[in-house]
């Protein structure tokens, strides 16, 4: 930029150079504060629209708890939003695990407790639908928070290097916060998201079987495959819940002898892999701070049993918003993914195949597939719609 001014500086005329000094000069002290003004524009707009997210998630939350809610009520969700978990020490990594499955512990409880006040009468999976909705409206919250945070801070500094790292960074903000938003409807609502891929399957594995509650929100069933025994697990559904597959695994290993135990969930794709693209590995396919994680590879490793991995690719935003029918699509890919896995074990054998994620809108039958399915098809249907209208109005201007 500077060398170009420079190509442009007038020839001999003393006045000349004097003006074009002093225009350098004005120029060099003046254009960073317009850059920063250019940026705070913008920033300050994303700041807002995250605010309004951040409102419309409470109201939200609020209305699904009550049609006509109190001040009381509001002031109670609200104060809510601001809460938070503080993580264990890990400067001596021994016994973090215990300690942080503690905190998660405590951290649900908290969350059943809330719930349980502001909904007494409603029914246990509006209950976890609720819950749902609150963790991902706190996430919404958050995030409009520490982008505030950054925007008053480039307000006070006029330090343009904030200014810019923040607004190189809106675009993927705004996209995962918009992703969230409509994540915490569907979750507050009860509609199947992304995420459910793991428990739909293991749904479809149930069919009509019997389940029992191995572990607290998580429920076990025995299904015959291809000669083989499977002991299927799911966290409990309808109601949006996760439950602890771990605990459930760490348990179903103590009452049977499985020889394989093989993980189903959704997995982050790559951008340019295909939303609801396959692919079969090693290891324990689950997110989350790794806690139930740890559980499983501590008794397979200590029992020498193989773990095997069924992964379903999809971005990172449409594992929290309502799920896509590519993802529901690829349930008979999953289920042949399960049958090689299979034929490395002999008949008769017993293997543990667990449906990680969050259940909210799945069942726990193979009924609930056709149900999800219907719904899954109509969300495609308007989400299409949307999008048309969308890129016609874009087109229009």
């Amino acid at each position: 930029m500077t060398h170009v001014l420079f190509q442009l500086a007038p020839g001999g005329d003393w006045i000349s150079w004097v003006i074009w000094i002093l225009f350098m000069v004005v120029f060099f002290f003046f254009y960073p504060r317009i850059m920063v003004s250019q940026i705070m524009w913008k920033i300050e707009k994303t700041a807002r629209d995250l605010e309004l997210m951040s409102d419309k998630s409470l109201k939200f939350i609020t209305k699904q708890i009550s049609k006509k809610p109190d001040k009381r009520l509001r002031d109670s969700v609200e104060r809510f939003f601001e809460f938070f978990m503080i993580t264990p020490v890990g400067l001596d990594p021994y016994g973090y695990v215990p300690k942080l499955d503690h905190m998660l512990k405590n951290q649900k409880d908290r969350f059943d407790y809330f719930v349980d006040q502001v909904a007494p009468k409603m029914d246990k999976e509006g209950k976890a639908n609720i819950q749902m909705g609150l963790a991902g409206g706190i996430t919404v919250h958050e995030i409009a928070k520490i982008v505030r945070h950054y925007v008053e801070l480039v307000r006070q500094t006029k330090n343009i290097q904030i200014a810019m790292v923040l607004q190189m960074q809106l675009p993927l903000i705004e996209k995962i916060a918009k992703a969230m938003f409509r994540g915490t409807k569907a979750l507050a609502r009860g509609e199947p998201i992304g995420d459910g891929l793991g428990p739909l399957v293991a749904a479809e594995l149930i069919g009509s079987a019997k389940t029992t509650e191995i572990e607290e929100d998580v429920l076990m069933a025995r299904v015959p495959m291809d000669g083989r025994n499977l002991l299927v697990i799911k966290a409990k559904g309808p109601g949006g819940r996760i439950g602890f597959p771990g605990k459930a695994v760490l348990k179903a290993m103590k009452k049977h002898k499985a020889v394989r135990v093989i993980t189903v969930d959704a997995a982050a794709k790559l951008e340019g892999e295909k939303t609801g693209s396959l692919a079969e590995g090693v290891g324990v396919a689950m997110g989350g701070p790794g806690v139930e994680r740890s559980y499983i590879e501590e008794i397979v490793v200590k029992k020498g049993i193989p773990l095997d991995s069924i992964v379903v690719k999809m971005s990172q935003e449409e594992a929290i918003m309502p799920m896509r029918k590519a993802v529901k699509d690829a349930l008979p890919k999953v289920r042949q993914s399960l049958k090689r896995s299979l034929e490395r074990t002999k008949k008769g054998e017993t293997v543990i195949v667990v449906g990680v994620g969050n259940t909210s809108g799945v069942g726990n039958s193979g009924r609930t597939v056709k149900e999800v399915s219907d719904w899954i098809d109509r969300y495609e249907r308007k989400y299409s719609e949307m999008k048309k209208k969308r890129k016609k109005g874009e087109d229009n201007d």
